[in-house]
């Protein structure tokens, strides 16, 4: 049986932005700050929203809440955006065949405010553009994928996400759509039970390897 790929859902930082990094010296700072007494939380708090890490790990400490919001926001607009290696070639691809795409992000507007100053682009990139305040639960959740589907007019077995983090993987997986790994946050081996595939990034990843990666996915269930 021959399955039509319609739609690619790609995740922000680690999968567009090899943007992590950068991140784990900020968080790695804010951690040591407020929590010295838990050595690497800010390995820990990777592909959570804002509003969940201070949920869990600054609840009712409003001062470093404002605190880290207007720090965050600051590092944010200077960041640097550079793109995973095989990304604009994969879009561009995809585009050419019809295929549909979307940029699905834990992310809030303010940050994406700032990734379209540095890339303008990005609209054209992207057909549609979901952050933090389009969906009702984050990841883990399969809220933002499915949205981001019905707003594509795509069927589960119709789209690849493409993740980094733990949350993402799984937010992929309970969406049942096809999910690829990459490993640019995390190890592979500890990645590859989240995903049905890995990959180190897109530079041999296309069209027809996107096509690939369904039929294979896909057939395994029949």
């Amino acid at each position: 049986m021959k399955y039509q790929l319609k739609s690619l859902l790609f995740d922000l930082d680690g999968v567009v932005f090899n943007t992590e990094p950068q991140y784990s010296v900020f968080w790695g700072g804010v951690c040591r700050q407020y929590h010295p007494e838990d050595p690497g939380l800010e390995h820990r708090i990777k592909g959570q929203t804002l509003v969940q890490i201070f949920d869990a790990h600054f609840a009712g400490l409003e001062e470093a809440q404002r605190d880290i919001v207007q720090r965050l926001n600051a590092f944010e607009a200077q960041m640097s955006y550079d793109y995973i290696p095989g990304f604009r070639e994969l879009i561009e691809d995809a585009h050419r065949h019809g295929v549909t795409t979307a940029l699905v992000t834990s992310s809030n507007q303010c940050k994406m405010d700032s990734v379209c100053r540095a890339h303008p682009e990005m609209h054209q990139l992207f057909d549609i553009v979901l952050t933090s305040e389009d969906f009702d639960e984050s990841k883990p959740s399969p809220d933002c994928y499915l949205k981001a589907a019905a707003r594509l007019g795509a069927s589960n077995d119709e789209c690849i996400v493409f993740e980094d983090s733990f949350n993402g993987l799984k937010s992929g997986m309970s969406a049942d759509m096809t999910v690829v790994g990459l490993a640019t946050t995390n190890p592979k081996n500890l990645i590859a039970e989240y995903c049905h595939f890995v990959v180190d990034d897109f530079q041999a990843v296309d069209y027809l390897a996107c096509c690939d990666f369904l039929q294979k996915r896909l057939s395994k269930q029949l």
